[in-house]
């Protein structure tokens, strides 16, 4: 338990910070729709813009003159800020031990490597909730006076609910990464890179048809905010394949990191 109030009290800074840079990033984007709000000429520009574009950036079918329909955009960004956030704290988590040599420290306290490393992934877990929270909460707060309904409030539980199903992922992306490769330079340089290249891959498959396998390689295509918005549900084939790796990522960390040796 220690360890537990450790970790939460060294990433509470990172915490508060991205706290604040996503809530002033939600108001400066409802600042932005304030613009679009029930304005039909805004609809006619976004018919002028390219199709290719409008996939690109998941505004295809979008209509940004409603409060669901403009934070069905929002979403993508949330899921690309929030999935660096985890994926960085995953990492973080398991490479600062070896990269600010506190390993030796750890492993001469009265307990496992096993539980040392399940204290820091529940902390990690902790911190996603937290952000994940201060987010949708900054949201509702910045659409109240657009006078949502209870359609909208659902559709933003399933979008919230999603990109918390996302943040594992990329979470135990940063675990997986720091248990494997050794550098933690290079390990944090990969687990980074592998939400840029996920979300570049996901533009790829709205860009072509032919590329629509990629859809099953990339988390960003499992949990789309317009189709989210058109069938309020989430896939089960979907949440099982994002179920699956977020397990399979874990288990191979602690088996990893647990049988090699630690530079101290």
């Amino acid at each position: 338990m220690n360890i537990v109030f450790h970790e939460f009290r060294a990433n509470l800074r990172s915490l508060v910070i991205w706290m604040g840079c996503m809530v002033v990033l939600v108001f400066m984007m409802l600042t932005e729709f304030s613009a679009y709000y029930n304005n039909p000429e805004m609809t006619a520009i976004l018919d002028s813009i390219p199709s290719a574009f409008l996939d690109a950036f998941g505004m295809q079918g979008a209509n940004l003159t409603t409060v669901s329909g403009f934070v069905s955009v929002m979403a993508l960004y949330f899921q690309i800020m929030l999935g660096i956030f985890a994926v960085l704290l995953g990492h973080n988590m398991i490479a600062k031990e070896e990269g600010q040599r506190t390993g030796e420290f750890l492993m001469t306290m009265p307990i496992t490597r096993i539980k040392a490393v399940i204290s820091k992934l529940m902390v990690a877990v902790v911190n996603c909730v937290l952000l994940v929270i201060a987010t949708s909460i900054s949201v509702v707060i910045g659409t109240w006076s657009y006078s949502p309904d209870a359609h909208f409030y659902r559709f933003l539980t399933l979008v919230f609910v999603t990109i918390f199903l996302l943040q594992l992922v990329f979470l135990s992306m940063g675990f997986l990464f720091a248990a494997v490769i050794k550098q933690p330079k290079l390990s944090g340089g990969l687990a980074v890179g592998s939400v840029i290249v996920t979300y570049l891959l996901s533009v790829l498959v709205a860009l072509s048809d032919s590329l629509d396998f990629l859809k099953y390689v990339t988390p960003f295509k499992y949990f789309e905010a317009n189709q989210l918005l058109r069938d309020m549900s989430i896939s089960s084939i979907y949440l099982l394949l994002t179920v699956s790796i977020i397990v399979l990522a874990i288990a191979i960390s602690f088996f990893v990191y647990t049988k090699r040796d630690l530079k101290i």
